[in-house]
């Protein structure tokens, strides 16, 4: 995923844009920068490796060492950003946010080019955000390539430009995939994906782009270079996992949808008939937490925290790179309250069920401390396809999928005709995905929040939400 900050002020931005772009480390975990520009020295840049390290261990030194009225940072968990051009158009400093399918088929047509080359990484692989670049530079102005470059791209790419005049260009995605939002105090503009990093860093939030809109900002000024589409397919993962519980994204925050959300999930077992008998809801920390307060408060049965991760020094589980470490970090991370564990019956929500690589030993953890019971509940439909639009997940191959894997031992590929149907908690084929999983993570009972449950949780129009990795489409009719 990743995220980024930028700023542009009659003072120096540097502590703004650090803090700014530290606020977005929940997004991204491979690689964090930042880009200055200062009259004097000109554009600055400086990328660091935050596989092991948060961004702010990486980055204090810059608060000294790097200066400018304007800057902007990103956190991304893919490749090293932002990086510095020198083009027709001007020196300039630029970070994305999103996914390119067709990178290949894109670097194939520019290299074509005259005297067109790249700077190649490891295996000869191109870095998006150069692509992203090149493409931008084939016009003769920013908003015509940026518009160019997005109409090129098979995914998305939100973008963040730093001039060398010190202003700031700012584009949403083509389809407002992820947020961008403006904010403003008495000396300047802020640029954020995070809303609540703007007034965290002292700015008021003054709005949202709207879906491909570009906008150039000034400390004085907000232009628009180009207006917004009509069309919008807003993530709507973003407000069940990886949005950040204080943010609000088109009126809708976070953390209150999540409350809704676990309500509904409440609600629907119990018009199912399928509600257990409990002494505690809780939550599978952290983003699970909220869908557990809601399905408690909903339900009547007490929420608590049969466990609780340490943080201090294990701040993150997904840090370690392969799937063996990050299992057994999160492994570490689990300390359990035995009065809430040892005879009793528990109902566990989490975000999402990906892959389900950790909740088998969170499920075992329970047990093995005298859990009488543990039901599951998913905040989100089964996930049914690998993102397209945004890579908020690891997985690559659709087959990582824990639906995948078992629609395929179920019936084979032939299941794979009928996911709909296996979405479907009605159905045969959907009460055996449910039965299956269950039995192989040793739930109690397993069910996933429907597709209209999640819909009417955030409040937004179907037609603008994205829902791909639910149904296979970008939004539902």
């Amino acid at each position: 995923m990743g995220g980024f900050f930028g700023a542009v002020s009659r003072h120096d931005v540097i502590g703004d844009v650090f803090f700014g772009t530290d606020y977005h480390s929940h997004l991204g975990t491979v690689r964090g920068g930042m880009a200055a520009y200062d009259p004097e020295i000109g554009l600055q840049r400086d990328i660091h490796n935050i596989q092991n390290s948060p961004f702010r261990t990486k980055f204090e030194h810059v608060l000294d060492e790097m200066k400018g009225c304007s800057a902007i940072g990103c956190i991304s968990d893919s490749t090293p950003q932002p990086l510095l051009m020198r083009s027709r158009m001007g020196a300039f400093a630029i970070c994305i946010i999103g996914i390119i399918n067709n990178s290949e088929m894109l670097i194939r047509e520019y290299l074509k080019g005259d005297g067109c080359h790249f700077n190649a990484m490891t295996a000869g692989a191109v870095n998006p955000t150069e692509l992203v670049a090149a493409l931008i530079c084939e016009k003769s102005d920013f908003t015509a390539g940026i518009r160019f470059a997005q109409d090129c791209i098979d995914g998305t790419a939100s973008i963040l430009i730093l001039k060398d005049d010190g202003s700031i260009i700012a584009a949403r995605d083509k389809f407002g995939r992820i947020p961008v939002m403006i904010g403003k105090n008495e000396d300047g503009h802020c640029v954020t994906f995070e809303p609540f990093a703007c007034y965290k860093t002292g700015y008021e939030q003054e709005r949202e782009l709207g879906p491909g809109e570009i906008v150039h900002l000034t400390a004085d000024t907000v232009t628009q270079l180009a207006p917004p589409g009509e069309e919008m397919r807003m993530c709507a993962f973003l407000w069940s996992y990886y949005g950040f519980p204080t943010s609000t994204y088109e009126g809708v925050n976070v953390e209150t949808m999540r409350y809704k959300n676990g309500a509904i999930i409440a609600r629907n077992d119990a018009e199912n008939g399928c509600a257990p008998d409990l002494d505690y809801v809780g939550g599978v920390p952290d983003s699970g937490t909220p869908h557990a307060i809601g399905y408690a408060n909903a339900s009547g049965v007490p929420f608590a925290r049969p466990y609780i991760k340490y943080t201090p020094t294990w701040s993150r589980s997904f840090t370690p790179q392969t799937q063996k470490e990050r299992s057994r970090v999160a492994k570490m991370k689990q300390t359990p309250v035995h009065e809430l564990i040892e005879g009793k019956d528990l109902l566990f929500v989490d975000d999402s069920i990906v892959r389900g690589t950790q909740l088998k030993e969170t499920v075992d953890f329970l047990y093995s401390n005298g859990a009488k019971s543990v039901h599951m509940r998913s905040a989100c439909p089964p996930i049914m396809y690998r993102c397209k639009y945004l890579n908020f997940s690891r997985s690559t191959d659709e087959m990582d999928l824990i639906t995948r894997r078992v629609i395929m031992e179920l019936e084979g590929e032939e299941g794979f005709s009928h996911l709909d149907e296996y979405s479907d908690a009605s159905s045969e084929r959907g009460k055996k995905l449910r039965r299956a999983i269950a039995d192989k993570f040793d739930f109690a009972s397993l069910e996933f929040q429907t597709l209209e449950g999640l819909i009417e949780s955030i409040g937004l129009p179907p037609c603008k939400l994205c829902t791909y990795c639910w149904n296979g489409k970008e939004g539902k009719d």
